[in-house]
Order: structure tokens, then C-alpha cells, then sequence
């Protein structure tokens, strides 16, 4: 079983990596984590209830989640496919995140777009490029699905 991380910002083309990811993956069972990172605020009003907050829910759609929900039926491998939010802006706390999740591998960054949701969003690619974790590259649309071209976990992390 393997984790993916996919950073996002819940619009539903997000979504359209999937099948290409299910296709390629050599696993029976598929975790999927789509993630958004928060810088953390200052205000020790908002520290003392980060736990409760459900403000960053609102970014999510219906679309965004009903595509989750067929994408989830429709691909047997996919074992399950959740929203998370991280918070925070070191190395440390994201690989602590990373562990806490279990993560395997990261979506190679060719295969996102993570637009700011807030003032607060913080763009995911350097911390990504400094965790560690393989980046998982999947097959564009045209492209046909030969052993050259099978998706991988790749045993480094590419930078772009």
C-alpha cells in the first residue's frame, strides 16, 4: 500500500491526475492525501484554536468532493482519498507531517497546480524539493503506457 501526497488547492481539475496515477501504480492499494499548506499565523487567538477551525473547509466544493467520491468508486485501488491541512512553514514540521501521514511519495510537481487560497497559503514546492520523499510521476494524457513509460516512484526527488 502506498500513500501519495498531492498538494492542492481543491478545484476539481485537481482530480484529473487520477486515473493516470491508478494506472501506473504497481500497488493493490492506493492512499491518496490531497493537502494544502497554511503558513502559521501569529495571533495566539488563532494558535489556541487551530484545532477547531473548519474555515478552511469552506474552500472546498461540492464538485471537489463529488469528484473525490466517484474518482474513489471508479478505481478499486484507490483504498482512500483524504483532505488535510498543513500548517506550519519549516522542514521539520513538514516532514513531521509527512510522517504523522505516512506518506510514501510526493506528486511530482509537473502534475499539480496549487493556487493561494488565502494570505496565509504558502507555496508547497520548497518544501517538497528539501523533504526527501520520492516524487511520483505519472503518465501525461497522450501518452501510452509502455515499461518505459510506467509510472514510478522515482528514488530521488526531482527538483524543478
Amino acid at each position: 500500500m502506498k500513500t501519495i501526497l498531492i498538494p492542492t488547492d481543491f478545484n476539481a481539475s485537481a482530480l484529473n491526475c487520477i486515473p493516470n496515477l491508478c494506472a501506473g501504480i504497481d500497488e493493490k492499494e492506493l492512499n491518496i492525501i490531497f493537502v494544502h499548506l497554511f503558513r502559521l499565523s501569529d495571533s495566539v487567538a488563532d494558535l489556541l484554536m487551530l484545532s477547531r477551525r473548519s474555515k478552511e473547509f469552506e474552500y472546498i466544493g461540492d464538485d471537489f468532493h463529488q469528484g473525490c467520491r466517484e474518482l474513489k468508486s471508479a478505481f478499486p485501488v484507490i483504498k482512500s482519498v483524504r483532505i488535510e491541512f498543513f500548517y506550519g512553514s519549516t522542514l521539520r514540521m513538514f516532514k513531521n507531517f509527512l510522517d504523522a501521514q505516512a506518506v510514501d511519495g510526493i506528486l511530482h510537481p509537473d502534475f499539480w497546480n496549487c493556487e493561494k487560497l488565502n494570505k496565509n497559503s504558502i507555496n508547497p514546492s520548497d518544501l517538497i524539493a528539501k523533504s526527501g520523499l520520492p516524487a511520483v510521476t505519472i503518465l501525461k494524457k497522450h501518452e501510452k503506457i509502455s515499461p518505459e513509460t510506467t509510472p514510478v516512484l522515482e528514488e530521488e526527488l526531482m527538483v524543478v
